[in-house]
Order: C-alpha cells, then sequence, then structure tokens
C-alpha cells in the first residue's frame, strides 16, 4: 500500500495566497488577521511579494505590530522601499477624506478622548488597523487602555494588536482586571513572558493573579532565579495588603556610613526606582531602623554619617495590615513612600504612591458601582450572558423587597379604593424617604471607609443625623401639605402625608446609620447591599405611616 503523497508546500502557500486575495477582496479583514497571525513573519513576507501594491497595503494593515518589525526583517530592501511608497501613497489619499488627518493624532481635536474613539471605530471599520498603530505611539498608555476599554469585546483584540510589544506592558499595568485577564490571556506566551519582563515587580503580581495558574506559573518560569524568588514572595501576601502592594525596588543603607560613601554608591546605579523620595536604614540582619529622606542627602557634608540624618521616628507599614488602612495613611500623613515590615521587623519592600491611587480609585468605583450591585472591574462590553448573571443576582433580591412593599400596600387595599387620592400621593412618601436615607447611608459608607466612625462617635452621629431627618422632615411635610391641601382640597389629606414624611424622614436618616453599621458587624459590604436594604425599609415605612394612618383617620 503506497502511502498517501505530501502536499506540495508551494501548493500550501499558493492556497494560502488564494484565501488571502478573497478575504482582502471581500473586505473580511478579521479573517485575514487571523490567517496571518498563525505565519511565521518569513511566510508572511513571502506572501506580501506575490500580492499586488493594492492588496499588499490592505494585508499590511492587519499584521499586528508585533510581528511587524520581523516581518520587514524578511523583505528585500526593493521590497520595503515599494511597501513604503504605497503606503505614503494610501496615507495621502486618506487625508481629504478624514477630518483629523490619516494620522488621526496631527490636529488639536485628537486630543479630545471622544475623537481618539472616533477616529480608532472608523479605523477598524475600515479595516486601516495602520492608522490605530500611528495613533497609539502618540499616546500615553493609560489613554491607549481607556480607549481599548471602550471598544466593543469583538473589536478589541485588533486594536491591542497594534501595540508595540516594549509598551504593551504599560498598557496592560492601566488596564482593569477584567479587560487585562482577557487580553492577555489572547497573547501567546512569548510576547506575553516579554511584556511581563517590562512590567514593575508589583504590576506583574498584579497580572500574575488575574491569569490562569498554569499562565502564571509559566511566566515566573521565564524569569531568572532572584527575580522569580522575589515574585513567589510577594504572592505570598493577599492581594488586598500591605504585602499584596509593595514593590521590592527599595534601596536599604547602614546607619554607620558616610554620606559620602552613599553618595558614591547611588552613582554606581543606572537609575533610582521611581519616587525615591527616601531610602530605609537597615541593620546587618536587615531590621528595619528608620528612614533617610533623598533631599538631605543632596545637601548633607560628605563626611556626615547616614545615623546622624535618619529618623527613626518613622513607622513602618505592616506587611499585612489591610490595603485601604494604608491608603488613609498616606493620603493624611502626604506620604510618596512608605517601608513595609514583617511581623519580625524586617524591612521586605516599599509601597508607593501610584499604587496607593490604584488602592483609592478602586474603592471609589467600588462605592459608586456596588450602589447598583454591580462589579467595579466589570467590563463595559463583557458578553452578554456574563453581565446578565450578574446583574439577575439583585434584581432577584430587589424584587423580594419590592413584594414586602407591595405586601405592604395589599394590607390596606379597602383603604386605597375607597380614597383614591392616596394612591396618588404614596410615591411622594416613598421618593422622599429613599433620598434622605440614601444620603445618610453615603455618608456613613465613607465614615467607614475612612476610618471616621469608631466607638462611641457612632450614637454622635445617629443622633445629629435624627435631627437632620426631624428638620427636613418638618420643612417637606408643611409643603408637600400645602400642596397636596391645594390639590385636593382636603385638609385632613393634607396633614396624613405631612406625619408620614416628618415620620419617614426620621427613620431613614436612622437606618441609614444603622444599616450599614450592622452590616459591618455581620462582614457584610454595605456599599454593595445597603442602598437595596434602606430603600426596603423607607418603602415600608413610608406606606404603612400613610396608610395606616389615613386608615385610623379617614375611616
Amino acid at each position: 500500500m503506497k502511502p498517501d503523497p505530501q502536499p506540495d508546500p508551494g501548493d500550501l502557500i499558493a492556497t494560502e495566497i488564494d484565501r488571502l486575495r478573497e478575504m482582502l477582496a471581500h473586505d473580511q479583514g478579521q479573517r485575514a488577521r487571523r490567517l496571518l497571525k498563525k505565519m511565521h513573519p518569513a511566510k508572511i513576507a513571502s506572501l506580501l511579494e506575490t500580492l499586488t501594491p493594492p492588496q499588499r497595503v490592505a494585508a499590511w494593515h492587519q499584521i499586528d505590530a508585533r510581528t511587524e518589525t520581523k516581518v520587514l526583517a524578511h523583505l528585500s530592501s526593493a521590497l520595503r522601499a515599494r511597501l513604503a511608497r504605497d503606503l505614503e501613497a494610501d496615507t495621502a489619499m486618506e487625508s481629504p477624506h478624514s477630518d483629523a488627518g490619516a494620522d488621526g493624532a496631527d490636529t488639536p481635536m485628537a486630543d479630545e478622548p471622544e475623537t481618539q474613539l472616533r477616529l480608532v471605530l472608523e479605523a477598524l471599520e475600515l479595516g486601516k488597523l495602520k492608522r490605530i498603530a500611528r495613533l497609539f505611539r502618540k499616546l500615553h498608555p493609560a489613554r491607549i487602555a481607556g480607549l481599548l476599554e471602550s471598544l466593543p469585546a469583538t473589536e478589541r483584540g485588533a486594536a491591542w494588536d497594534m501595540i508595540e510589544t516594549e509598551r504593551t506592558a504599560k498598557v496592560l499595568r492601566h488596564l482593569h482586571e477584567e479587560v487585562r485577564r482577557r487580553l492577555a490571556a489572547e497573547m501567546d506566551l512569548e510576547h506575553l513572558v516579554e511584556a511581563a519582563r517590562g512590567l514593575e515587580p508589583d504590576d506583574l503580581v498584579d497580572l500574575i493573579q488575574d491569569l490562569p495558574a498554569a499562565t502564571g506559573r509559566q511566566i515566573l518560569e521565564a524569569m531568572d532565579r532572584r527575580e522569580r524568588e522575589r515574585l513567589r514572595s510577594m504572592l505570598s501576601y493577599p492581594e488586598d495588603s500591605a504585602g499584596g502592594l509593595m514593590n521590592m525596588d527599595q534601596i536599604a543603607v547602614r546607619a554607620n556610613i558616610k554620606i559620602g560613601t552613599l553618595l558614591r554608591y547611588l552613582r554606581l546605579r543606572e537609575d533610582l526606582p521611581p519616587n525615591t523620595d527616601k531610602l530605609f536604614v537597615v541593620d546587618r540582619q536587615g531590621q528595619y531602623q528608620g528612614i533617610l529622606r533623598t533631599r538631605r542627602v543632596l545637601t548633607a557634608r560628605p563626611e556626615t554619617r547616614v545615623s546622624e540624618l535618619m529618623e527613626t521616628d518613622f513607622e513602618p507599614v505592616p506587611a499585612d495590615q489591610a490595603s485601604d488602612a494604608v491608603a488613609r495613611r498616606f493620603e493624611e500623613e502626604d506620604l510618596s513612600s512608605a517601608p513595609v515590615v514583617d511581623t519580625d521587623g524586617r524591612l521586605l519592600g516599599r509601597i508607593t504612591i501610584d499604587d496607593v491611587v490604584d488602592v483609592i480609585r478602586e474603592q471609589s468605583a467600588h462605592a459608586m458601582m456596588g450602589m447598583a450591585g454591580l462589579d467595579e472591574e466589570t467590563d463595559m462590553f463583557a458578553p452578554v450572558l456574563a453581565s446578565s448573571r450578574r446583574r439577575a443576582v439583585w434584581l432577584g433580591i430587589n424584587l423580594i423587597t419590592a413584594f414586602l412593599a407591595a405586601w405592604v400596600i395589599g394590607l390596606f387595599e379597602g383603604t386605597l379604593q375607597q380614597v383614591v387620592a392616596l394612591a396618588v400621593l404614596m410615591p411622594i412618601v416613598a421618593s422622599m424617604g429613599g433620598i434622605a436615607g440614601s444620603q445618610t447611608l453615603t455618608l456613613v459608607i465613607r465614615g467607614l471607609a475612612m476610618g471616621q466612625l469608631a466607638g462611641g462617635n457612632t450614637r454622635l452621629l445617629l443622633l445629629k443625623e435624627a435631627g437632620i431627618g426631624l428638620l427636613n422632615g418638618l420643612l417637606w411635610a408643611l409643603v408637600v401639605a400645602a400642596l397636596a391641601i391645594v390639590w385636593f382640597g382636603n385638609w385632613t389629606i393634607g396633614a396624613i402625608i405631612a406625619v408620614a414624611i416628618l415620620l419617614n424622614l426620621i427613620c431613614a436618616a436612622v437606618a441609614g446609620v444603622a444599616i450599614p453599621l450592622l452590616m459591618r458587624r455581620l462582614g457584610i459590604d454595605p456599599a454593595l447591599a445597603g442602598s437595596v436594604v434602606l430603600t426596603t425599609v423607607t418603602d415600608i415605612v413610608g406606606f404603612f405611616a400613610f396608610l395606616g394612618l389615613a386608615t385610623l383617620i379617614l375611616l
């Protein structure tokens, strides 16, 4: 039996050329991009040589930025020159039809985020991906990250491929967790490791924690032994602790050395770590002893010893301290960096202001998104099923609370049938209570996050908020009562709604303080569930007070 004949490599190349030409002819840029992404750069170069100039330009737009240089290396000098001329001609043809020019970043309007997003979307629609590459080269990595997060998930990968490898790491650092995880998962291991090498250790730890365990292990194995051990040490701490925030790029010095010796040592380094406003003083065992501010080093005499200038009263941050407590200290003491120590007082690393800013941003997003039962890391363009599943839980909880309010209304069905005006005024009572309660709730949640509520001051806050509820209740009870009397011509209904609003606003103020404190004690995040419970309380109290009083007085 004869073995099956092996396909001729030339036939395979011819087939791929035909497929690529067909894709380009039918504007199937996404399919062409996937085909080219699987090819070796030398093979792509061979394909480009067989295409016509328009086809070559169209194909070039689909080659990702991380492969572009390698493909150019395999092209002949003549073809490189022809390709450059073709691309220049293509750009010149686009310019008259583009509001912002072919580069998309050469006009003042292109500095606006909305304009940049429009340019990226237009380039994706037309398959002119090199426009995106040119724009991205002129933008800060944080702005690129913002644009990527603004793109639909189906288009994000194409724009991501237009970022050069050396900038990939910086863009990854600024992406939200969910988007970062998805884009990193789409990268091949070689590019991912290359990008990871450009990250600061603390940012690399965050990335590894977001990736599948197997991928994280492969990245660790690709690092040198010393770097690998440092990363494993940082990975041993919880993500929301000082140990999880810290970096190990600190400069540690001994107390007995002279400033002149220290300056010579610093000059031998290629560069100082970012945000090096202070050096850390340790003994021979690595025990933390104090700090030495950089400005003192620059102005001191060379013969002065570190021990004469160091500050021994600067408290280090314990590695197991919660990240929100660290952020609070940085804010209160206006710090740029702080040392991190283990339980034995040994210096482990340092936390810098850029890491703390990330914590504060995440806390702010968590509080805002939590009010709606959403995750602050949720991708705006996440798959429909995943987003629906997240939101369905809180919609279900809200449905239960709505049924409780409906049950209270049902108790007074007879009253509503006889006095229809009550049904018209009911939403006013509930709405006033809900707004007043949410004001107090927001204040208390912020106080808890800032560590401002503890011990006896909660009782004072409760009395203060109850007083505010009483005063606002009296004011708006009179206003609503007057409007109800004018509307329905009934003094009794005006008096009933006034009393109901007064009671509901006082109750809302008390509940706005009590609910988050109780949830905190039970280990429940008040930012996530507080508003749902508060709305239920104010609705039930408001309806019960209003309809109950109406039943007692009118019937």
